[in-house]
């Protein structure tokens, strides 16, 4: 898996892979969560067919990632290092900037050319259009967190050849940060028409998701050896307001309250200090 920067594992050449992720941050590679090295211990079987991925973007496109390659695991698919050992590559698009839309199709054409069975899929994937007219030869373009879509199309690419007594899926699923920490992502999309922000168009209107399977999912991570947890969305105080019928008015405080007792590290990211959320998150002698 590829993921912006050279990994320990699955990793492109840093001469072909350095331009994906350098226009993305100034922050220091060192300060960068997606170029932090993981390892993901992985045998190929003989006959197994294999899936690459390019993952561009976010952390919370990383976590689109890791359910993508969890699906593909749990269907026998392993996960190839390079271009030339994979059957297809996925690549997991950004589009939020005009510089990440130009290095998405530049990831893209990479793809291309040293693999040539490509499926798109992300943020720039709610652009079909604008995809297929620079790259006309991808096999598939899926919008953001369209895991179905996306499963569908590596099937009619590559179909499945599972081997229910050697392919077994670890239960925290494929993670592609290193073990000390892992993303949480606890809602899709977003509420807000802020007119300098595309992110309503590209991954809609704000779904939380349950509170039950979002402390299943961190109680898993913490059992597994997590010590951070990092929580992400598009609007963190806004968690579950799209609820109808909720019994509190800002259930992110419940959520933050019940994380803290895992014994694990909780940052909340993407918090905003709107009149909608008020300040109770932050203790008053905080």
């Amino acid at each position: 898996m590829w993921s912006g920067a050279k990994r320990e594992c699955f990793a492109l050449p840093l001469g072909k892979i350095s331009r994906y992720s350098r226009p993305m941050s100034q922050n220091p590679p060192n300060l960068r969560p997606d170029l932090a090295r993981a390892r993901i211990a992985e045998t190929i079987r003989e006959g197994q067919p294999k899936i690459g991925m390019v993952s561009l973007g976010c952390p919370k496109a990383l976590v689109d990632s890791e359910r993508i390659l969890t699906r593909l695991r749990a269907e026998g698919y392993g996960i190839s290092a390079d271009y030339s050992g994979a059957d297809a590559v996925i690549v997991n698009t950004c589009g939020f900037l005009d510089s990440a839309k130009a290095e998405s199709l530049d990831a893209i054409g990479e793809a291309l050319r040293e693999n040539g069975r490509v499926i798109v899929t992300g943020c720039l994937g709610a652009e079909p259009d604008y995809i297929t007219g620079a790259h006309p030869r991808v096999l598939a373009v899926t919008g953001p967190h369209q895991y179905e879509q996306v499963l569908d199309a590596v099937h009619r690419a590559v179909p499945p050849a599972p081997d229910p007594f050697i392919d077994l899926l670890p239960s925290t699923g494929v993670s592609l940060t290193p073990r000390h920490y892992s993303y949480l992502k606890i809602s899709e999309g977003c509420n807000h028409k802020c007119k300098f922000c595309i992110i309503p168009d590209m991954r809609g209107r704000l779904q939380s998701r349950p509170a039950k399977a979002v402390l299943r999912e961190a109680e898993k991570l913490v059992e597994a050896g997590v010590k951070e947890l990092l929580v992400i969305s598009q609007d963190t105080s806004a968690y579950g307001t799209d609820w109808a019928g909720r019994d509190v008015k800002f259930p992110i405080i419940p959520l933050a309250r019940d994380l803290g007792q895992l014994g694990a590290w909780v940052r909340l990211h993407y918090v905003y200090p709107y009149p909608l959320c008020g300040c109770d998150l932050i203790p008053p002698d905080g």
